[in-house]
C-alpha cells in the first residue's frame, strides 16, 4: 500500500516538514484551494504543490478533491461547460504527476456533523453527529449553518438548492452521475488517472436531500456505469461505517478483490444506540469498526493503492482544522502501518 496524508497547503498548521517525519509516509493528498467549482486550476498552482512535496521527499500524486459543481449534479444549462472544465482539470493534474483524483457526488454539503469539538472523557475532542440535534433543525425555515456546510451559500441559496434537489430526486441524481462518469472516465483513462468516488457522509438522506453513494447495492451500480479501472472507489470506512447495515470488511474484500478501490480512507467511528455517531481513535477497540479485519481484507486481495489515516481527534492541546490535526492522525498512520505489516507477514 502507499501511505498518504492530507495536507491543506501553506495555510495548514501541519507542515510538510512534520508529515515527512511520520514513518512510512509516501504521498501527499492535497488540492488547489480557492478555485470555485467549474473553474480551471492554474498550472502554476499545481507545479508549486509538486515542487513543495518534492522538496520534502514526498510524492504529490493524489488530489482530494476536484469538486463537482452543483450545476453538474443538478444537470443545469451550465453542465456541459463545467464538464469540459472538469476534464481539463484532470489533464492538468495528470501532467503534474497525479495518479488518483478523489471526488464526491453529495448534494450541497460534502459532509454533515452537528459538532466539531465534542469532548470525550479522556479530554480529547472529535467530530460527532447526534440525531437529536439534527432533527430539531429545518433549513427551509431556520437560519442554520452546520459544520461541513459550504459557508459561501446564503440561507436563501441553500433553500433553493434543497428544493431543486427535492424535485430532482435520487433517480435524477443517478442520471446526472452517469452523464458525469461517461464524460470524465474516458479522459481519466487517457491520462492514466484513477477517479475515486467518495461515499456520502453520512450515507443516508439528511433534510430530504437525495443520497446515492451509500451502500453495497449502490456501489455496484456506480461501478457498472463504466466498467473501467479508472472508475474506482475512494472507500471511506468511517463514512460507510456509520451505517450499521454496511458490512465494511466484507465490502472492502469484495471491491478490493475486483481491483476497484483506488484510495482507502481509514478511520473508526462509534455508532450509538439511536444511529448517531462519534468519531474516535483508529484503534479497533475504540469504535464500532474492526480495522484489523479491514486491513486483512486488503492484504488478502493484494491491494496496492493509496491509504490515508482519515479524521483524527484533537489531542495533547493541539488546535487546527477539526479532524485534521497532526498528532492523532500520525498515531493512526503508525497503527495502520503495524496492521499492514502484521497481516502481510501472516500471509507469508
Amino acid at each position: 500500500m502507499k501511505l498518504s496524508f492530507r495536507w491543506y497547503g501553506e495555510d495548514d498548521p501541519v507542515s510538510l516538514e512534520y508529515i515527512r517525519q511520520i514513518p512510512g509516509m509516501r504521498s501527499v493528498v492535497t488540492a488547489v484551494y480557492g478555485v470555485s467549482p467549474g473553474q480551471v486550476w492554474p498550472e502554476e498552482a499545481l507545479a508549486r504543490l509538486k515542487h513543495q512535496c518534492d522538496a520534502n521527499g514526498l510524492v504529490f500524486d493524489v488530489v482530494e478533491s476536484i469538486p463537482v459543481s452543483e450545476d453538474i449534479k443538478l444537470g443545469t444549462e451550465k453542465r456541459d461547460e463545467h464538464l469540459a472544465v472538469y476534464c481539463e482539470n484532470i489533464r492538468r493534474c495528470a501532467r503534474h504527476g497525479v495518479k488518483c483524483i478523489t471526488y464526491n457526488f453529495m448534494p450541497v454539503f460534502d459532509w454533515t456533523r452537528t459538532q466539531l469539538d465534542k469532548q470525550a472523557p479522556d479530554g480529547s475532542t472529535s467530530l460527532v453527529m447526534y440525531w437529536d440535534q439534527l432533527r430539531s433543525l429545518d433549513p427551509l425555515t431556520d437560519d442554520i449553518q452546520l459544520p461541513g456546510w459550504d459557508a459561501s451559500y446564503t440561507q436563501q441559496e441553500v433553500r433553493q438548492l434543497l428544493c431543486a434537489y427535492g424535485r430532482l430526486g435520487e433517480e435524477g441524481l443517478w442520471r446526472n452521475l452517469e452523464v458525469f462518469l461517461k464524460a470524465v472516465i474516458p479522459v481519466a483513462e487517457e491520462c492514466g488517472v484513477l477517479m475515486a468516488l467518495h461515499p456520502d457522509d453520512p450515507p443516508y438522506s439528511i433534510f430530504g436531500l437525495p443520497r446515492i453513494i451509500t451502500c453495497e447495492e449502490n456501489l455496484d451500480r456506480v461501478l457498472g456505469i463504466m466498467d473501467s479501472p479508472s472508475n474506482s472507489l475512494c472507500f471511506c470506512t468511517g463514512s460507510l461505517g456509520c451505517a450499521r447495515s454496511n458490512d465494511i470488511p466484507a465490502m472492502v474484500r469484495k471491491y478490493s478483490g475486483m481491483g476497484r478501490i483506488g484510495f482507502m480512507h481509514m478511520r473508526n467511528v462509534k455508532i450509538l444506540s439511536d444511529g448517531s455517531f462519534e468519531e474516535c481513535a483508529h484503534l479497533s477497540g475504540c469504535g464500532s469498526l474492526d480495522l484489523y479485519e479491514i486491513v486483512k481484507a486488503l492484504v488478502d486481495t493484494g491491494f496496492d493503492g493509496y491509504v490515508r489515516p482519515d479524521h483524527g481527534r484533537m489531542i495533547w492541546g493541539e488546535t487546527g482544522h477539526p479532524g485534521y490535526g497532526l498528532y492523532d492522525r500520525a498515531l493512526g498512520a503508525a497503527y495502520i502501518n503495524g496492521l499492514f505489516e502484521a497481516c502481510e507477514k501472516n500471509l507469508k
